[in-house]
């Protein structure tokens, strides 16, 4: 597969500049969590490179703000490793949160399954007997 991926982006003029653009800003990616504080590697990525200008997001603006407070040693240690990047940026970009995990439905046990088939037999029609037979069927 990463052959015919391969081949298919170095078969269009287009999609060489997408390839190298993507395998710059992995690169940079790297480079960049190579340098920062580990509590910074989550919550941050390289997003661009406009000319000599660094583009970071951060998910929060207090991680933002620690960022650009360390832009300048930043800056610093990219050029010790040879990169030309002479500016920055910070942006604020909050991801939307993944929705949570709906927990599998739990089955009841025998027990329990006899103890409300007892109640089921002693209801009058009622809502509550509906949902007692459903609870059971299931």
């Amino acid at each position: 597969m990463p052959l015919r991926l391969n081949a298919l982006l170095a078969s269009n003029q287009q999609l060489r500049q997408f390839a190298s653009k993507a395998r710059q800003l992995s690169a940079l990616q790297q480079l960049y969590e190579s340098l920062v504080p580990p509590a910074f590697r989550h919550g941050t990525q390289v997003i661009e490179q406009q000319q000599q200008t660094l583009i970071i997001a951060a998910n929060n603006s207090a991680v933002a703000a620690k960022l650009r407070h360390m832009s300048g040693e930043l800056i610093s240690l990219f050029q010790a490793k040879g990169c030309e990047i002479t500016g920055i940026q910070i942006r604020v970009q909050v991801a939307a949160p993944r929705p949570a995990a709906r927990p599998a439905p739990r089955k009841l046990g025998k027990a329990a399954r006899e103890a409300l088939g007892k109640l089921d037999e002693n209801l009058a029609e009622s809502p509550l007997k509906a949902a007692l037979e459903r609870l059971l069927k299931s």
